[in-house]
């Protein structure tokens, strides 16, 4: 906020204000960055046998696997997100509308949890497989199976139909905002539909289709579960079993630094495309109109568009409310382990979402209310360093959290007495640390919100003789309800489904959905586990149906 045209005196008294909520600011991206400098001192002061061991056994396959999972996920989400957007944006043909959204449902579904479903719906014994065999006449699985999904293609498989919206996301707003001008201006000297699209569309809309593949590959990176179902040994799942299972903290953030590699790198290249992202922009010019099909080319349009819809999200969900009304039916309802989960989940997923709004608060607060100097807003600043943490994968997170937590465990059980597991031993680690990893989805949406206000009215707030908290509350929280609510949402979401940072972070014998279904789908119990997924499922639908809403929207 500019506070140029306020009394000197009254200036004085902003800046004094002003300095709360940088230290507040400031304080919290400390805690952003602390997992972070633990992991660069654990890795350095680790035993260099930690990482010749790893060097030579651990790291060449898991790299290898890592790098192949990004580029098969990575051409797999650009061919479907990107034909898609342009599928529905260039032609008109029966159920367009409702595709148009429904591309969209994937993003409520975990990959872990479409790793779960398919593992059953593909298994030799399966029902897809089963049905594959009557069809042809065979009777047994010797006689005719699929490929095994539990391997690198698998894996590319299930994550690039869960994660291919991102790419179809940026990449349609694209398309929709390129000037029909241009593409008309191509067929005139000559070019054909072909030519239109890879010629001139595509190159246009390049910085978008890198920004969508960049965060598929972020979530393709964070992801532990899918992997380890599917048996392809990542740097997460090296994560994750060096430290579980060798107990070697060193070697794990050793591990971690190596994925925090790839992350800047993906964020780099993120970055690129949005930097030229400008170039793509058509201001004040005529959209683009779809071209009727009928005929044929309608029909194979429409199979071709609602593939993506079917393989990553209807047949996963028909199979979990198909398994869970099994469960229900023969058992009569849940266990109370389940209810527990269940119970533990909203539990911690509310708490996570509260500390991050108010977190998000400050910080971005902070940045609205101190003045920038040459330039520079130190509470911008905070808040550009408190959103990194979305950009750490979630095993790396908890790794670089354990030491942090056992810290402030020991200094309370000196200060305080008891057994020093006031963090570790109660949900509070995980709400720590879910608010450190989405606490950019909270202070993104509110940075939008405060951005939508005029700083006139906090000035004449001010010059009424209200505190800046007390413009806060008044004035600013009333108007940034809608953003609230948005984010909360998100935030809320996410945390039910986190998975990575859950099973490092967990107390003893604490379960949420995420974790019950790891477990169940680990024993081979699909039963129970489907359950605790469409419950995930359930939620997941809900930020999507907001998202589907707001393309609608943009759309016509």
């Amino acid at each position: 906020m500019h506070t140029d045209s306020l009394p000197r005196p009254l200036r004085l008294r902003w800046a004094e204000r002003g300095a709360g909520w940088l230290a507040g600011a400031s304080l919290i991206g400390l805690a952003v960055l602390a997992p972070v400098l633990t992991l660069v001192w654990w890795a350095l002061g680790g035993d260099l046998s930690h990482w010749r061991h790893l060097a030579t056994y651990v790291l060449p396959q898991a790299l290898a696997n890592t790098a192949a999972l990004l580029a098969g996920v990575g051409v797999l989400v650009t061919l479907l997100g990107t034909g898609s957007a342009w599928l529905v944006t260039a032609y008109e043909f029966p159920s367009r509308r409702a595709l148009t959204w429904a591309l969209l449902l994937p993003l409520a579904v975990p990959t872990y949890i479409i790793a779960f479903a398919y593992l059953d719906l593909l298994h030799p014994i399966g029902p897809i497989q089963s049905a594959i065999r009557a069809l042809l006449g065979y009777d047994s699985p010797r006689q005719f199976r699929l490929p095994d999904l539990r391997s690198i293609y698998g894996a590319i498989f299930v994550l690039g139909f869960v994660l291919y919206p991102y790419v179809y996301l940026s990449t349609r707003v694209m398309f929709m905002t390129q000037a029909a001008s241009l593409l008309e201006a191509a067929r005139t000297l000559g070019a054909g539909r072909y030519g239109v699209f890879f010629r001139v569309a595509l190159p246009l809309a390049r910085p978008a289709i890198v920004v969508g593949v960049s965060l598929a590959l972020l979530e393709t990176l964070n992801d532990i579960g899918a992997s380890e179902f599917l048996g392809v040994q990542t740097l997460t799942v090296s994560v994750y079993t060096t430290w579980v299972t060798r107990s070697d903290l060193a070697g794990a953030a050793q591990i971690a630094l190596t994925m925090l590699a790839i992350v800047i790198g993906l964020i780099l290249l993120e970055r690129h495309g949005r930097k030229r992202q400008r170039y793509a922009n058509t201001q004040r010019m005529r959209p683009m109109q779809p071209r009727r099909l009928r005929g044929a080319a309608a029909a194979l349009a429409a199979v071709l568009g609602w593939i993506p819809v079917l393989i990553g999200f209807i047949a996963p969900a028909l199979y979990l409310v198909v398994e869970t009304y099994k469960r229900l039916h023969m058992v009569g309802g849940v266990s109370r382990q389940l209810l527990n989960g269940l119970s533990n989940t909203l539990i911690v997923a509310f708490s996570a979402t509260l500390v991050t709004l108010v977190c998000g608060l400050i910080v971005t607060w902070a940045g609205r209310t101190l003045r920038e100097s040459a330039g520079f807003n130190p509470g911008r600043a905070c808040a550009r360093v408190a959103s990194l943490g979305y950009a750490v994968p979630g095993t790396v997170l908890a790794i670089g959290l354990l030491t942090p937590f056992v810290w402030i465990d020991t200094a309370v059980a000196k200060v305080f007495g008891g057994s020093g597991l006031f963090l570790m031993g109660s949900m509070a680690a995980l709400v720590c640390a879910y608010a450190i990893r989405f606490l950019a989805i909270s202070t993104g949406a509110l940075e939008a919100g405060l951005a939508r206000i005029p700083p006139s009215l906090e000035q004449a707030s001010r010059l009424l003789g209200e505190s800046s908290a007390g413009t806060l509350r008044r004035v600013h929280l009333p108007l940034l309800r809608p953003a609230l609510a948005a984010s909360a949402l998100l935030v809320f979401v996410d945390a039910m489904k986190e998975l990575p940072a859950t099973l490092l972070l967990r107390p003893m014998n604490f379960d949420t959905l995420a974790t019950w279904l790891y477990a169940e789908a680990a024993r081979g119990t699909y039963e129970e586990g489907a359950v605790a997924a469409l419950a995930i499922v359930l939620a997941g639908l809900l930020p999507v149906i907001l998202l589907a809403r707001t393309n609608l929207k943009m759309g016509h």
